[in-house]
Formats: structure tokens, C-alpha cells, sequence
């Protein structure tokens, strides 16, 4: 126990009894040496003098005390008090001539240095211990980093043996450790799990070389062999006395949450809870990382493959999490750091034919992207050269052209913009350009160098692409406004271009947003929501909660009916309806004082953030034919029924869409008058919303 540690456990009110005790004895102290009464003690009368000396000592144990308990404060006062003592007895001794005082004199001397040398053996006794802790810590730090180190080489040896899972290790102990400190485990508790899963595959060092790197399927010998590392890796780590946790990750990590996985067929809460985590931060590693058989799976592709698993290859609860990290990685920063070309890891790119080597996109959105690039022609090109942009949209968001990447990743190209004017394709509405100063010539000469400035922004369903070049020592500038398809759609830039080189390559995007009339609409927007309304609009909902209806005032009892339908660019399992349960100053959602107290897709999906509590509980009955299944019945449009009720601060809320079964149990804190309900989403167009009240709840 550190000396600070151990002041904190001394009450301060210790401090001041023995003051205020010290006070007292000296006191009586000096009336004894004075006194010339008597007292009567178990029968025998003595005078009151002769307790001096035990009055003297009861001050002078309270200063000992001072020093042990309270180090250098409790020293410095036993100093002050007893210094403040020699004047009275000097006094009393040479003035007054009270002889009784001269003991007082010598044990004030005698007590001054017992307190200087029970101080001083405190200090040595800290002194010893602070060194002995210091020495624990750097052997402590010397056996952390021996094990680190021990496990690097072990993580480095696994990696060796398999060409395509570098760094996988790694990147599952990350995600394994991200999804521990989302549910709040201590900094032990999370280095456990950071090191279980570091050394989950260690097994695979004893399956054969030709058989990890096999490219292409395995066979069912093959396969068995593989089934064989989880205990191979468990024989490994368990002789590990030290740290007991390490096997567990490794024996379990292929363990499935409906009992169906390796090697015991353990099933549940079974399944220690580390390997729980593990495994879907392995399976999402799997999936975003590139292997012999396939290329790396897109970021929301991946996170509908958990939606699928949650509940039977993976425990619901970490599931959700891994889920909800998917969605706060808008960045896209976790996958496999050396598979994807950013331009902010690169910035040229030499082209030949046209197209033969391309940017990976980069998003577009309300807020200005700024890019910066330098121009240089290619000596002795059999056409002239010249950059270019690619308009699209891809899952990944990466260009693609081969067929089944192009159907895989949904990969829409929506056009293409040279950097001389030209703007060509057929994936746009509508396309209007203008040149700024007004009747400039903006191409430059494709033979000479130059430096372009490009912005970028997308509102809903118009791309404005402002490309700014020098022309004859002044600045020109082409303002290009594309109408895409529709709002649900996203849109990337990639840079390209045709016997040259891009370089100096710089990108920035702006933090604020754009307002909603900074491009000028070209075309009218595509509404799929043109069919009858009920009591309240319909919405059409083009992102991620972008739009939302009405908000309607929660009752006791009540149902909302609707027909929902995902737009045409909806992929997803969640491009669906949401339910938002909420309060808010005007009674409509995202307005001031909005309070979300539950967000409940029609999917099943739900993330608690801890502000509130919410009970989800989700079944697939025999009418759920599969994902698939529902995703093909909500593109034809589905009607929908969603019931209410409400006791206090309790709401249940409970729908039932193609066999699966959602039932929510919302808890508000400090229960408001007002809570509200509206319809919102993610790709999707809800109509015909309908309100029935239960009278007899109302």
C-alpha cells in the first residue's frame, strides 16, 4: 500500500482527537505541577502533583502518534508543540523556581528526539518499501513485456504460415477489445480479452502448410484437419498456469451460439463469454479481409452476413455491438489496412490507356470535398492525355468492371467528367454545365502541365462538381450539376484519366454542411410515395433516418397501419422501416428538445445507447421464410401493423412483418406527459398511415 493510499485511510478527525487530547494533557500537566490539592485514589490520598508525569506522557504519546499516522504533517506539529513548551518551562524553572518542572524539561529533550528518530525510521521504512514496490513494477513490466513479446512471435509465427491472414490476429484482438470496453469491462478485464483473442489461432501451427493455404475449396478430410485447431491451440495455451484465460479464446472461438459449431458443440451461454466476443470479431475480420478464394466482402455486406448470424452462428448481444461499431466506423477504418488504396495513403497515380489505373472513390455528401491535383502529360502518347473523373455508386465504393463485381458490389456508374469539359454517360437525369468567368475557354492545353482544384458536394439527388484550372495566368472554373436517379442513392468520385500522371494528390473535406439550396435544382425529384395518405402525410425516407413522418401523440392504447415498400436501390436487410418512440417541444421528431427513447426496426434491430432501458425480444416464427425472403416481400411493399400501449413510464410496443415477431419494452426515466411516435427509416417509403385508438384506454 502506497503512503498516500494509507493517509486516505486515516480519518482526519483522528488528527484533530489527538490535538485536541495533547491539548488536554498538556493542560492538566501544568495545573498538576502547580496544584498543591490532594485526590483520593482506591482508598489512598495523594497529591494531584504526582499525576504530572502521566498527564506528560498521555501529550507525549499523542505526539508519537501524530508522527506515526500523519508522516511529515503529524512531525512538523509534534515539533511546533513541543518547541512552544520550553518557554513555560524555562519560566518555571528559572524565574519562578518551581523545581517539579525540571523533569518536564528533560522529557520535552527526550521526547523531541524519540520523534526525530520515529520519524526518521518511517522515512527508511517508506524509503525500503517504495524501492521494493518500484523493483515489483519493473518486474511486473518485464514479465508484461516478456509475455507480449512471447505472443508477438507467436501471432507473427501463425501469420507466416497463412499468405492471406496477416494481420488478422491482431485486428480480432482490436475488434475483441472494442466490444469489451463498449460493455464497460475494466482495463483488466478488456486486456484478457485483447490477449485471448491475439492468440485465438494459435492451433493453426500444427495443420499443415498446403492446407491453410490451399486455393480453392476443401475437401472433407481437409476440412476435418482444420476442425482440429481450436484443440490443438487449447493443449498449447492451457499449460500456461499464469494466465488461464488464454485457452479459452483459442478452444472456442468456432463454438455457435445455436450449438452447431466445433469442437464440442457447445450451445449459449455455454460458450465462455470471451470466445463469444470472439468469434464475431473473427467472422467480421474473415469477411473484410481478402483470402485466397475471394476478394474482401463490402463493410454493409459484412454487417447484414451478423444481422443473419445474430441468434444462431453468433450471441445476439455481442452481435449488436459489433453491429453498432460497424455503424460508428463511418471512416471505414476497420478492415484490412494493406487491400484498400486510399488516396490518402497515395497521391499519384499514372495512367496509359485510358482508365488503367483509378482512385478507390471518395464519398460525397452535404459537406465540401476539396481535392488537389497536379497534371503532366506523357512524352510521345499516341493520343493526348488527360485526367478524369468517374461518377458512381458502389457498395464498396470502389470502382469496379468486372460482372460479378459489378452485381456483388451493385456498382452503378453514373458517368464521367474530363478534366477539358467533356461530360459523358447516361446514369444521369439531367446535366447542365457553366463556365465561370462567362465566356471563358476552360480546357487546357493537353500538352502542357497544370494544376486543377476540384469541390464536391451531393444534397439529395444533384451532385455539383465545381473543377477550377489556371488558363493563361488566370483561374477558370467549370460548375458541373448532375440530377442522379434518385435521393437514395450514394455517390463517389474516382480520379482517373488517359496517358498521364495525377500527382500531388490532396483531399480535405469541409466539417460544416452545405444549406439545403446550395445547388439549384435541375430536376424534379423522384417521389415513390404517390399513393393515397392516411391520417398523416407519407414520407419517403432516402437515408438513414433522413426523413420522417409526422409525429403522433403516444395514448394508453394504440395501433399505426402503413404500407411499407424499400426503394429500388434498397440492398440491405435494414433498408426498412424504424419506429421512433420520442419527446420533443413541437411534438415532431429532430426538432428542439428531441429525446429519442427507443429506435426499433422493423428488422429486429435495436441499439441501446444506456440513456434509457429497452427489452427487446425477436422471433422468427414458421412464417419467416428467410432474409431473402423478406427483403424480396418489402421491395413489392408489405403492409404493416404496429401496436402501442403505454402504463406510466412503461411502453410495450409489438409488430409481427413475415414471421418475425418484435416485441419492445420501453422504461422512461422521470415518465413525461408527452411522448411521441413517428415512422422513419432507411431506403423506404412508407404510405397510408392510419391512427386507431383503443377508446378504452385513450
Amino acid at each position: 500500500m502506497s503512503n498516500s493510499s494509507k493517509k486516505k485511510d486515516i480519518p482526519k478527525t483522528l488528527y484533530v482527537f489527538l490535538l485536541v487530547l495533547y491539548s488536554g494533557a498538556t493542560l492538566y500537566t501544568l495545573l498538576a505541577t502547580r496544584s498543591h490539592d490532594t485526590v483520593e485514589v482506591m482508598g489512598v490520598t495523594m497529591g494531584f502533583s504526582g499525576f504530572t508525569g502521566v498527564f506528560s506522557s498521555v501529550a507525549n504519546i499523542c505526539l508519537i502518534f501524530m508522527v506515526v499516522f500523519f508522516g511529515k504533517l503529524g512531525f512538523i506539529t509534534s515539533l511546533i508543540l513541543l518547541t512552544l513548551q520550553f518557554p513555560g518551562l524555562f519560566i518555571s524553572i528559572v524565574i519562578n523556581h518551581n523545581m517539579a518542572a525540571i523533569p518536564g524539561f528533560f522529557t520535552n529533550i527526550v521526547t523531541i528526539v524519540a520523534v526525530v528518530l520515529i520519524y526518521n525510521g518511517i522515512k527508511q521504512v517508506r524509503k525500503l518499501r517504495t524501492t521494493e514496490m518500484e523493483h515489483l513494477k519493473e518486474q511486473q513490466k518485464y514479465s508484461q513485456r516478456l509475455f507480449e513479446q512471447t505472443a508477438t512471435s507467436l501471432v507473427t509465427a501463425i501469420d507466416a504460415k497463412d499468405e492471406y491472414s496477416h494481420g488478422h490476429s491482431i485486428r480480432v484482438a482490436e475488434y475483441s477489445e472494442k466490444i469489451a470496453r463498449t460493455l464497460g469491462w475494466s482495463e483488466e478485464e478488456c486486456n484478457k480479452v485483447y490477449y485471448a483473442a491475439l492468440l485465438h489461432d494459435v492451433g493453426k501451427i500444427g495443420i499443415d502448410d498446403s492446407i491453410i493455404n490451399k486455393n480453392g475449396k476443401l475437401t472433407p478430410e481437409e476440412y476435418d484437419i482444420i476442425k482440429q485447431h481450436p484443440v490443438m491451440g487449447n493443449q498449447i495455451l492451457s499449460s500456461i498456469g499464469e494466465y488461464p484465460y488464454l485457452s479459452i479464446g483459442a478452444h472456442y472461438h468456432h463454438e455457435r451460439y445455436d450449438g452447431k459449431g466445433y469442437p464440442e458443440g457447445r450451445k449459449g451461454e455455454d460458450i465462455p463469454e470471451i470466445a463469444r466476443i470472439i468469434s464475431v470479431a473473427d467472422a467480421y475480420d474473415a469477411m473484410t479481409s481478402n483470402r485466397s478464394y475471394r476478394a474482401a466482402i463490402a463493410q454493409p455486406l459484412v454487417r447484414e452476413e451478423i444481422v443473419k448470424g445474430a441468434g444462431t452462428q453468433f450471441d445476439p448481444k455481442y452481435a449488436k455491438i459489433m453491429m453498432h461499431l460497424i455503424d460508428s466506423d463511418t471512416e471505414y477504418k476497420m478492415k484490412e489496412r494493406n487491400t484498400v488504396r486510399e488516396l490518402s495513403g497515395r497521391n499519384s497515380l499514372e495512367c496509359d490507356e485510358f482508365m488503367s489505373d483509378f482512385s478507390d472513390g471518395i464519398n460525397l455528401s452535404p459537406s465540401v470535398t476539396r481535392v488537389h491535383l497536379s497534371y503532366t502529360p506523357k512524352e510521345d502518347a499516341p493520343v493526348p492525355g488527360m485526367p478524369s473523373i468517374i461518377l458512381f455508386d458502389a457498395l464498396d465504393g470502389r470502382v469496379h468492371y468486372e460482372d460479378k463485381n459489378v452485381r456483388d458490389m451493385v456498382y452503378f456508374e453514373y458517368g464521367m467528367i474530363g478534366l477539358n469539359g467533356n461530360v459523358t454517360g447516361d446514369g444521369f437525369r439531367n446535366v447542365k454545365t457553366q463556365i465561370v468567368p462567362e465566356g471563358s475557354e476552360f480546357a487546357a492545353s493537353p500538352d502542357d502541365p497544370c494544376e486543377y482544384d476540384i469541390e464536391a458536394v451531393k444534397i439529395r439527388d444533384h451532385v455539383q462538381v465545381k473543377i477550377t484550372g489556371s488558363r493563361d495566368g488566370s483561374d477558370v472554373s467549370m460548375i458541373i450539376t448532375l440530377a442522379l436517379p434518385d435521393s437514395s442513392r450514394y455517390a463517389y468520385i474516382s480520379l482517373t484519366g488517359e496517358y498521364c500522371v495525377i500527382s500531388d494528390v490532396r483531399i480535405d473535406r469541409d466539417e460544416e454542411k452545405v444549406p439545403d439550396d446550395y445547388i439549384t435544382r435541375i430536376a424534379d425529384e423522384v417521389s415513390y410515395i404517390d399513393r393515397p395518405e392516411g391520417d398523416i402525410p407519407n414520407v419517403q425516407v432516402n437515408g438513414h433516418k433522413t426523413e420522417a413522418s409526422k409525429g403522433i401523440p403516444l395514448g394508453n392504447g394504440m395501433t399505426l397501419t402503413f404500407h411499407a415498400m424499400s426503394l429500388p436501390t434498397a440492398r440491405l436487410i435494414w433498408h426498412c422501416p424504424y419506429i421512433s418512440i420520442y419527446s420533443s417541444d413541437s411534438g415532431d421528431p429532430y426538432t428542439k428538445g428531441y429525446k429519442e427513447y427507443a429506435l426499433v426496426r422493423l428488422d429486429g434491430e435495436y441499439w441501446d445507447s444506456g440513456a434509457f432501458n429497452n427489452k427487446l425480444i425477436v422471433n422468427k416464427n414458421d412464417d419467416f421464410a428467410g432474409w431473402e425472403a423478406w427483403k424480396s416481400a418489402l421491395s413489392e411493399g408489405i403492409d404493416c401493423s404496429v401496436n402501442f400501449r403505454r402504463e406510466g413510464n412503461l411502453i410495450v410496443t409489438t409488430t409481427e412483418n413475415k414471421g418475425l415477431f418484435i416485441k419492445n419494452t420501453t422504461t422512461i426515466q422521470g415518465n413525461p406527459d408527452k411522448v411521441y411516435v413517428a415512422l422513419t427509416g432507411d431506403q423506404c417509403a412508407i404510405t397510408t398511415i392510419k391512427i386507431t385508438r383503443d377508446p378504452l384506454r385513450i
